[in-house]
C-alpha cells in the first residue's frame, strides 16, 4: 500500500465521523443541477442529453453501490440495471423533479432485489475478513496501515449493527453527499427525521471510535 493509499484509508475515521456531507463523491461528476436541467430535456425526447445524466450520477451511484454489495461486479450490473430502469422510465420522470433521488430510489430497490435474491453479501467487515488479510509488511507506514485497517472495521461492525433507517439515512447524506432533502424524499420522510437519524449514526460512531466531541 503506498503513501496515497494509507491517506485514503486513514481518512476513515475523519470522513465517516467528523466532516459534513460531501458536495460530491467525484471530482469527474458533472453538477447536479445540469443533471436535472439534462434529464428535464432528456425525458422529452432529447437523447444526446443523457450522456450528461450519466456523467453526472454514474460516479455517485456507483459508490454507493460499491459499499452496499462488495463485489465490482455486482456493483457494475446494478450500475447498468440502474440505468436501464431510468432509460426506459424516463417518460415518467416529472418535469422540475430532482433526478438524484430518483436514480438512488431506483438502485436501492435493484439492491434490496438482489439481496433477496442472495446476489450479495451483506457489508460487514467480519473477523475472520481481518484474519485472512495479510500481515502488513514491515515498512513506516505499517503501524498506521494496520490502525487504520482496525478502525474501518470497526466503522463498518457498527453500521451494521445500527437500525436500518439510521445506517442508511447516514450512508446517503455523510457518504453519497445527498443533501438532507433529497434523502428525506428518498426515504419517504422529513429533512428533519433524516437530520435525527444522522446524528444518532453520527453519535454511535464516536462513541465505538472513542472521539471526543468538538467544544
Amino acid at each position: 500500500m503506498n503513501a496515497r493509499q494509507l491517506v485514503e484509508v486513514s481518512g476513515v475515521r475523519r470522513v465517516l465521523v467528523d466532516t459534513p456531507p460531501p458536495a460530491a463523491v467525484a471530482s469527474d461528476a458533472r453538477p447536479l443541477d445540469d443533471a436535472d436541467a439534462a434529464m428535464d430535456r432528456y425525458a422529452n425526447g432529447e437523447d444526446a442529453k443523457f450522456e450528461v445524466v450519466y456523467d453526472a450520477l454514474a460516479p455517485r451511484l456507483l459508490a454507493f453501490l460499491r459499499r452496499q454489495v462488495r463485489d465490482e461486479r455486482c456493483a457494475e450490473d446494478l450500475l447498468q440495471q440502474t440505468f436501464l430502469q431510468l432509460v426506459t422510465g424516463r417518460a415518467s420522470f416529472m418535469s422540475g423533479a430532482r433526478v438524484l433521488p430518483w436514480a438512488f430510489a431506483i438502485a436501492r430497490r435493484l439492491v434490496i432485489d438482489a439481496s433477496r435474491k442472495g446476489r450479495r453479501q451483506v457489508p460487514i467487515a467480519r473477523d475472520a475478513d481481518l484474519e485472512a488479510s495479510p500481515a502488513p509488511s514491515p515498512s513506516p507506514w505499517a503501524d498506521q496501515i494496520f490502525q487504520a485497517r482496525e478502525v474501518a472495521a470497526r466503522v463498518h461492525a457498527e453500521l451494521a449493527r445500527m437500525p436500518e433507517s439510521q445506517r442508511v439515512a447516514f450512508e446517503l447524506v455523510r457518504l453519497d453527499g445527498l443533501p438532507l432533502a433529497d434523502a428525506a424524499e428518498l426515504l419517504e420522510t422529513t429533512p428533519n427525521a433524516v437530520k435525527v437519524r444522522v446524528f444518532r449514526a453520527s453519535e454511535a460512531l464516536r462513541d465505538v471510535l472513542n472521539l471526543e466531541e468538538a467544544p
